[in-house]
């Protein structure tokens, strides 16, 4: 048995103003803000309060009626989660069709069948006369067939249903999907208080997590399950090497990163340069605060443009991030041109 979401503390407040206002709700929402600050938390929080029959105090679920029992015990009739397959097995569910498909790899998209399977749900009265509420998440990983088949249906949606649509990124949906859902951006929490949910949540060094994740609490949480520093151990030693002006300063580095999911290694190289871009223009870096005499030294030797170019390309790297042709190859390409942008003068323009 699951347990009921909830908001989150820095959530209520502004939860329970929105659902203030639910006899006038839109038939589609599409939840957005910053990665790592609880909106997938906020979607699922507000399914519950939405089909809640008996809700308390600012709209939230009651969790005793029998709409937040099924809620509870998944399987309530009037209410769907879409999200991709390998997210739901993240997440401890095993979807129908994985017992048939257990060589196969689980799929990272939103497929076309899983929206057309709601077909039927649709057509189908609500059990109780409430609303009938469909998650989809992160709505990124709808691909264009996927989409054009959600824009069909809301073009002319099913009476009493509600879509809540969460994404780290709006640009990256079909404008058209965008134009109709009514955008709630979820404000990111004060810094303090954040710091106060992670030091609850048992993290030790909370502050420094939390400005490794850019001030996103669920973010902070997750990298701190990670056994690393808030700063990791190989960053510090690549920024120390940067930093002394050493030649071939991405070598330590590329033996540290091999065999670690790319993804999670290139997230912290763009923190990185975005922090080095701050200081290069007399700033306080916010991500690595504690390299920042690192930071300065290595700013010394080149260039905002450089460090913008930089920017720009590691953005592009994440596209291919999934499947290089050779992972160890793709490191040492990653990190050489790293050590370029920052004014390096081994062999790295010869990447």
């Amino acid at each position: 048995m699951s347990t009921l979401a909830q908001f989150l503390p820095w959530q209520q407040a502004f939860a329970d103003q929105w659902l203030g206002e639910r006899e006038r709700f839109a038939h589609a929402w599409l939840i957005h803000g910053l990665a790592g600050i609880g909106k997938r938390s906020f979607a699922l929080a507000a399914a519950a309060a939405l089909l809640c029959e008996d809700p308390q105090e600012g709209g939230r679920s009651c969790g005793a009626c029998q709409a937040c029992r099924w809620l509870t015990s998944g399987n309530h009739p009037d209410f769907r989660r879409v999200r991709p397959e390998a997210l739901a097995l993240e997440e401890g569910e095993v979807p129908e069709e994985s017992a048939s498909q257990a060589k196969k790899t689980p799929s990272r998209e939103i497929r076309v069948e899983q929206m057309r399977a709601l077909a039927g749900w649709f057509n189908t009265a609500t059990h109780r006369g409430g609303w009938r509420v469909a998650v989809i998440y992160p709505a990124q990983a709808m691909n264009h067939i996927t989409a054009n088949a959600l824009l069909k249906v809301l073009e002319e949606p099913p009476p009493r249903t509600v879509f809540l649509l969460t994404t780290d990124a709006p640009d990256l949906l079909l404008p058209t999907i965008v134009s109709r859902c009514r955008r709630l951006p979820l404000p990111v929490p004060a810094f303090d208080e954040a710091a106060d949910w992670l030091r609850n949540e048992g993290v030790k060094e909370p502050v420094d997590w939390l400005a490794a994740a850019g001030g996103a609490p669920l973010r902070a949480l997750q990298l701190s399950k990670t056994g690393e520093a808030p700063c990791p151990a190989w960053l510090q030693g690549f920024l120390r090497e940067l930093a002394a002006g050493n030649s071939s300063p991405w070598l330590a580095a590329a033996d540290a990163l091999d065999g670690m999911e790319p993804a999670l290694w290139l997230d912290t190289l763009q923190r990185l340069f975005v922090d080095l871009s701050l200081v290069a223009a007399g700033a306080a870096p916010r991500y690595f605060p504690a390299q920042a005499q690192a930071m300065q030294a290595i700013t010394g030797r080149t260039t905002p443009t450089m460090l913008t170019a930089a920017v720009k390309w590691l953005a592009q790297q994440r596209a291919i991030a999934g499947h290089p042709l050779s992972p160890k190859l793709f490191i040492h390409s990653v990190l050489q041109r790293c050590a370029l942008a920052c004014g390096s003068n081994g062999s790295a323009g010869k990447a």
